[in-house]
């Protein structure tokens, strides 16, 4: 649903596209956009300056929790497991998809025009060696260097290590992380409260330059993005009928209430019980169900992994940035792993913060994001869509009272 927010920031990317293709061609436009352009920089920096710490502190508090989650219970355990593969699995999809998608139907000419009309062509990483780089040597110059790769892989040790410590220091040391996770979202409220002013101003130099066309270019991004989104739906209805052992039709027909809450609130959370529900209906046993399910709103989003990935595509194939198989693999773990961390925030708010980095491991400059958070609530109504369809394929999977009543004659 368009939230308060989303209204506001919505109207600032149409009113600024709309007053840069009114102003497009004459002196007035030509002296506004050098105006324009240093506001809209100046709000993607303050924008840009929480994803580091505030990646770094979910990941390390999101593992701390699967960890803690996990510890003891046989059913957490297998139902994490599902996650990474599907998680995964999703992504890799997500990209075979949107490539085809991109190759289908090209991207419109103006499309190539973006990355000046929204300040200027950025300076794209020179390709390295990147397994030479998957480790860090150095944490704190990785963070300093926007490396999300190695900072990922250090972040996801450094909660696994922490996870078996002493408890009082367990404890103490978690609630610094969670204490820094809540000050970075406070700080990207303050800058999400500006937000239309800042993108009205990236949206200006777009309408100066590109005029009516920008519209084209979103609405191929939007079909992109729920494109990708739809083959990780597909793939959850897959997974359940096949490794979950129920027809396509019984599936549908238990997961729609918990869909159509999904579609109405944008909000996995809000379709739990609906979901709880629905677990009687797949013949999932109560014993299973009151553990994968809320495991599985907490860590488990393989719609917006997806998402994710297909975004970063997209804004490399508009900046022109080549992409190798080995790059496609690990900007799919990496937007797994940091859809693992997303907090249970609107999407404005998250929005920067979990596709950033994707973009960063993949060498894909992130100067355009604003522009996409602007039009989010279309794909993030797909995104939770997916999300919940995947927690039931889960739940199926793991949860089926056979494979249940076969454990317990096992132990």
């Amino acid at each position: 649903m368009l939230t308060g927010p989303s209204v506001r920031i919505l109207l600032g990317l149409l009113l600024g596209l709309l007053a840069g293709a009114l102003l497009a061609g004459t002196p007035l436009g030509a002296a506004a956009v050098p105006v324009a352009r240093p506001v809209g920089k100046l709000w993607l920096d303050a924008l840009t300056m929480t994803v580091v710490p505030l990646v770094f502190a979910l990941l390390v508090t999101g593992v701390m929790d699967a960890v803690e989650q996990a510890s003891g219970a046989t059913l957490a355990v297998r139902a994490i497991a599902w996650f990474g593969i599907l998680l995964v699995a999703a992504t890799l999809l997500s990209a075979l998809v949107t490539s085809l998608l991109l190759d289908l139907v090209p991207l419109p000419h103006a499309a190539s025009e973006l990355p000046r009309a929204a300040g200027g062509a950025p300076i794209i990483p020179a390709a390295s060696n990147w397994l030479d780089n998957i480790v860090p040597t150095n944490p704190i110059r990785s963070a300093a260097d926007g490396a999300m790769v190695p900072l990922v892989i250090f972040a996801l040790l450094f909660g696994l290590g922490a996870s078996g410590i002493e408890e009082a220091t367990r404890v103490a040391l978690e609630r610094v992380f969670r204490g820094v996770v809540l000050t970075m979202l406070r700080i990207v409220t303050w800058v999400l409260w500006v937000a239309p002013l800042g993108v009205f101003a990236l949206a200006f130099g777009v309408g100066v330059v590109l005029g009516g066309s920008a519209a084209g270019v979103l609405a191929q991004y939007l079909l992109v993005v729920i494109g990708a989104a739809l083959s990780s739906i597909a793939l959850s209805y897959a997974a359940a009928s096949v490794i979950g052992r129920i027809g396509l039709f019984a599936f549908a027909r238990a997961a729609l209430p918990s869909q159509v809450i999904a579609v109405s609130t944008q909000s996995s959370l809000a379709s739990l019980p609906a979901m709880v529900d629905a677990a009687a209906a797949l013949r999932v046993h109560p014993a299973a169900s009151g553990i994968v399910l809320p495991l599985a709103v907490s860590l488990f989003r393989a719609t917006s992994a997806a998402a994710n990935m297909a975004v970063a595509l997209y804004l490399a194939k508009v900046h022109g940035v080549p992409i190798a198989p080995a790059t496609l693999v690990i900007g799919a773990v990496v937007a797994a792993a940091v859809s693992v961390a997303a907090v249970g925030l609107p999407a404005q708010v998250s929005f920067f913060a979990i596709i950033a980095p994707v973009c960063l491991a993949m060498g894909v400059p992130v100067v355009l994001l604003p522009l996409l958070l602007a039009i989010e609530t279309l794909p993030d109504i797909f995104r939770t869509l997916g999300n919940v369809t995947a927690d039931l394929a889960v739940a199926r999977i793991v949860g089926r009272s056979s494979v249940i009543s076969a454990a317990d004659n096992t132990g």
